[in-house]
C-alpha cells in the first residue's frame, strides 16, 4: 500500500487477517483473536524489532508502526471531516488515540481495558490499543493492519457522533466494517491510498479467515458476525461507499 500522505512509503495489503471481536464494556468495537482469545503471534517479550518475525515487505520497526498510526489517523480525520462537511455538519475528530501495555493501564468509564485489544471508548472519546499486540500483528500482517484497525475503531467514533446505536452488537460491528471499507475504498478512489496488484484478493482471503465462532449466537453480546457477513459488509462499503452502510 502506498500512501500519498505521511511518509508515503510503498507497502502492500498482503496477508491481512484482522479479528474484530468482543466489545469491552462501554468501549465500542473491540479487537482481539477469534472467540475473544489473543490474536496469533502475540509478542511475549519487548516490542523491539525482531527480523525473524517480520514480513518480507520490510514491516519491521516500532517507529514504522507509529508512523503508520499517525498517517492512518490523519487520513481518517480528513476523510470524515470531508463527509461531514458535505452534509453540512462540522466534524470533531476523536479526541485521542492512546497506546498502552498493561491490563488496567487505561480505563473506559471506570472499566479497565484488557491487553491484546483495541477499542473505541465513547465515555472518553478515545481509541486505545495494546501496542505490543498491535506491533506483533503489524509485523505478521503488514501495515494494512493499522489502516483497517484505525478505520474500524474510528467508525465507532463516527457512529457515536451520529447518534447511531443498535439493539445488538453485531449490527453495530457490521456497520463499522462497512464504514471502514468505505473509508479505504474512497481513499483508494481518491488516490490517497494506492493498492498493489493482488492486494484486494489477499484482503478478501484475510477477511474470510476471521469472524465469530460458528456456534456464536448472532444476538449474543459481543457478536461481530461470521466471516462471510464481515467480508460482505466490508466489501459492500469498499465498492459502494458510505451509501451502502445504512447511516441514515
Amino acid at each position: 500500500m502506498t500512501t500519498r500522505m505521511g511518509r508515503g512509503s510503498g507497502r502492500s495489503l498482503a496477508g491481512l487477517v484482522v479479528a474484530l471481536v468482543a466489545a469491552v464494556g462501554c468501549a465500542v468495537g473491540g479487537v482481539s483473536g477469534p472467540s475473544g482469545q489473543p490474536a496469533p503471534d502475540e509478542p511475549r517479550q519487548s516490542a523491539d524489532p525482531d527480523p525473524s518475525t517480520t514480513r518480507a515487505d520490510g514491516t519491521t520497526s516500532v517507529e514504522e508502526f507509529r508512523e503508520d498510526v499517525v498517517t492512518a489517523q490523519r487520513i481518517a480525520e480528513r476523510y470524515w471531516a470531508e463527509q461531514f462537511r458535505a452534509s453540512g455538519q462540522r466534524f470533531q475528530p476523536v479526541r485521542r488515540i492512546l497506546p498502552y501495555q498493561q491490563d488496567g493501564e487505561i480505563s473506559c468509564g471506570g472499566q479497565e481495558i484488557p491487553r491484546n485489544n483495541a477499542v473505541y471508548c465513547s465515555a472518553g472519546d478515545f481509541i486505545a490499543y495494546d501496542i505490543r499486540w498491535s506491533v506483533g500483528a503489524f509485523r505478521q500482517i503488514g501495515d494494512a493492519f493499522v489502516y483497517y484497525l484505525l478505520g474500524h475503531e474510528y467508525a465507532h467514533g463516527v457512529q457515536t457522533r451520529l447518534g447511531i446505536r443498535y439493539q445488538f452488537t453485531i449490527q453495530q460491528e457490521l456497520q463499522a466494517d462497512c464504514m471502514a471499507g468505505a473509508f479505504l475504498g474512497d481513499s483508494v478512489r481518491g488516490e490517497v491510498l494506492t493498492l498493489a496488484d493482488g492486494d484486494l484478493e489477499e484482503f478478501r482471503e484475510g477477511l474470510l479467515a476471521v469472524g465469530d465462532d460458528p456456534d456464536q449466537p448472532w444476538f449474543a453480546e459481543g457478536s461481530h458476525g461470521t466471516a462471510e457477513q464481515r467480508t460482505e459488509s466490508f466489501f459492500r462499503g469498499y465498492e459502494q461507499s458510505l451509501g451502502a452502510c445504512d447511516l441514515s
